[in-house]
């Protein structure tokens, strides 16, 4: 939902970064794979309870995020590339809350919960950008990426809020992952009707 409107404060700077690591031998596929290694690390520190940690490593996986896409623009964006930071970004998203769920049995049933979600709405992302591929072309307001994205409630933005909120408060997880669930849940339900206006 604040996707686009935080890519406009944060695209500058990661520009200005990304044509300094373009000029190096780092690659954005290895920017990708660092950032999946970071989201490990914070799922290994949350096991630990040391939540500050946590924080630091989900501030820099989203920074590497960011700063791959712009590597990738740089020297030149490829499908592969595009297919590796979708495997990676939910390499972060299911980490997180799996770890949370091993640290107590209170966790465990909203961790899976929200989970779930996240396994509905990629679905329904992704088939969306399947099939919206095939009807039409362009950017969008997420500028360009590898397929087509379809904004809805709950994005990367405030995935990053809600992870935030793990960490800031760790003994109120369960009650923000079953809230998460069920905006993420809304959201499934947004893109299915966006879903049956656009290819009906």
């Amino acid at each position: 939902m604040f996707d686009v409107a935080l890519r406009r404060l944060v695209d500058p700077a990661l520009i200005r970064m990304a044509g300094w690591v373009a000029r190096t031998r780092i690659s954005a596929n290895l920017l990708t794979i660092s950032g999946a290694g970071l989201a490990l690390g914070g799922a290994f520190f949350i096991t630990q309870l040391n939540f500050t940690a946590v924080l630091g490593f989900i501030l820099l996986n989203r920074i590497v995020d960011g700063l791959d896409g712009a590597v990738a623009r740089i020297n030149g964006p490829t499908e592969f590339g595009g297919y590796l930071d979708t495997i990676c970004d939910y390499i972060f998203y299911l980490s997180i809350p799996i770890a949370f769920g091993l640290t107590s049995t209170i966790n465990q049933i909203p961790a899976l919960l929200l989970i779930a979600s996240f396994t509905l709405t990629a679905v329904s992302f992704l088939a969306f950008a399947a099939i919206a591929a095939r009807q039409t072309s362009g950017n969008g307001a997420h500028g360009p990426k590898a397929f087509i994205y379809s904004t809805g409630l709950m994005e990367g933005g405030e995935t990053i809020a809600f992870f935030v909120l793990f960490c800031l408060f760790p003994g109120f997880f369960p009650t923000l992952a079953v809230v998460f669930a069920a905006l993420c849940l809304l959201t499934v339900v947004q893109r299915f009707i966006l879903a049956a206006k656009s290819f009906d």
